[in-house]
């Protein structure tokens, strides 16, 4: 798992591999705790904000590196 804060409070889910995420807040910053499914290649995710005034699902590309993941 990996923990995402999004630098706006207006992500209200990302879905990962199908699997639609909820923010772990309320308040803030919207942060996620999503699935890592790969480490060191590219993984697309989708982010639904409502910045904009109405729902935008934006697709995002991330990479979670294994060399810097800390184990909680």
């Amino acid at each position: 798992m990996a923990t995402v804060q999004w630098n706006s409070p207006n992500y209200d889910y990302m879905i990962v591999n199908g699997e639609k995420y909820l923010p772990v807040n309320t308040e803030g910053y919207s942060i996620f705790e999503i699935a890592v499914l790969i480490f060191d290649e590219p993984m697309d995710i989708i982010g639904d904000t409502v910045a904009m005034s109405k729902h935008h699902e934006i697709e995002y590309t991330l990479t979670f590196h294994l060399d810097t993941a800390v184990k909680e």
